[in-house]
């Protein structure tokens, strides 16, 4: 608990400084924030994580290539291998879910809502996509199956509730990422997108372990 405090204290005063550094267009301590606010939650899942925890290796590696993605967002040639890491991180947390309640098994009532919001945020995103529209569908796709094994890990009490809110929080802060790359660039959509994205990795970094 209190080592989870602590890492929770540095995530906010780095995410502040993150926030702050992207209002007055400070683009170093952007760059220094954004990489201490991601290291934090890989530091909390490698701390949480012990040889044997199968679930909690696969989230670890996860949380890594999400923070891979991270730094490659900072740049604007890296936009795509960002969003590739993104993708492979998501498909590292399907396979950790998997393992702890395997695929058959999830829940098709919780699948039903998530496949009409992912029509949905595909049909909005759609004329702003250009080039991208393949890329875009594509980590559509793969993110909602990841949430669909995190709520439905938690619906069958075979995952903690971290996992479920934390994959919720983590998809709804992607929405922030898309209205501000691809539909309408504004401060609000980092002001509202960047704490719910690391609210949703620190919560599935605090998955770690608890199985």
């Amino acid at each position: 608990m209190v080592t989870s405090l602590v890492f929770a204290s540095v995530l906010a005063g780095a995410l502040a400084s993150l926030l702050h550094a992207i209002r007055v267009e400070d683009r170093l301590q952007e760059v220094i924030s954004k990489t201490a606010s991601s290291a934090t939650f890989v530091g909390l899942g490698f701390v949480r994580w012990s040889a044997g925890d199968t679930v909690g290796g696969w989230l670890l590696a996860g949380l890594a290539l999400c923070a891979v993605g991270d730094v490659l967002l900072l740049g604007r040639r890296t936009f795509d291998a960002g969003i590739f890491a993104f993708l492979l991180g998501h498909v590292l947390y399907i396979i950790g879910f998997h393992t702890a309640s395997p695929v058959a098994g999830w829940s098709l009532e919780v699948l039903a809502p998530l496949a009409l919001a992912a029509v949905a945020a595909c049909r909005w995103l759609w004329p702003h996509l250009g080039r991208r529209k393949a890329t875009v569908s594509a980590y559509v796709l793969v993110i909602t199956v990841m949430v669909w094994g995190g709520l439905s890990g938690w619906w069958s009490q075979t995952l903690p509730w971290t996992a479920a809110l934390g994959a919720l929080l983590f998809y709804l802060s992607d929405l922030a990422v898309a209205r501000q790359r691809f539909v309408h660039p504004s401060f609000v959509n980092r002001a509202v997108g960047l704490p719910l994205y690391y609210a949703g990795q620190f919560l599935i970094a605090l998955t770690i372990g608890m199985g």
